[in-house]
């Protein structure tokens, strides 16, 4: 196995790991509220249990990065490519995006969708609007999965 081969996997592990990081961060605090709403009146536990939901999409952006990143270097086939030291890197640069948005974002759409779920507690009939406060997070992870995928897309193997 090259350099390039390594580097190119290391990026692959970065998306997943970070934005997972970032998600499990971001549903862990989340949860933590919403147990405490649901034990309270837990008519309520639909609507926070889509608050809590919002921050994992970031570990699936990784996740999908990461698919991409090594069916393209083939290690889902079963025969990795020989990459050079210069194509590793690019795909390691690839997949950066997502793997720092996703953990920096992640955490931050936990601590928003928190204050979200003190909206519904608070106002039930304003969970409409309270979505929208972690749902803006959400874009920045929707742009650095653009980015990481066509960037990967974009390396010639």
């Amino acid at each position: 196995m090259t350099m390039g081969t390594v580097l190119a996997l290391t990026g692959a592990a970065l998306a997943v790991i970070l934005a997972g990081m970032g998600s499990a961060y971001g549903v862990g605090v989340a949860g933590q509220a919403a147990s405490g709403v649901v034990s309270e009146d837990p008519s309520k536990f639909a609507k926070v249990l889509i608050m809590q939901l919002l921050p994992g999409t970031q570990g699936i952006y990784g996740l999908l990065v990461g698919f991409i990143a090594l069916s393209k270097i083939g290690v889902l086939s079963g025969s990795p490519a020989e990459l050079s030291t210069q194509t590793g890197l690019m795909i390691l640069a690839a997949c950066l995006p997502i793997a720092i948005v996703g953990l920096v974002s992640g955490r931050h759409q936990g601590k928003t969708a928190v204050s979200a779920i003190g909206i519904v507690v608070k106002k039930p009939d304003q969970f409409g609007k309270a979505m929208l406060f972690p749902a803006m997070v959400e874009t920045y992870a929707i742009l650095a999965l653009l980015v990481s995928i066509l960037a990967v897309n974009g390396v010639p193997v």
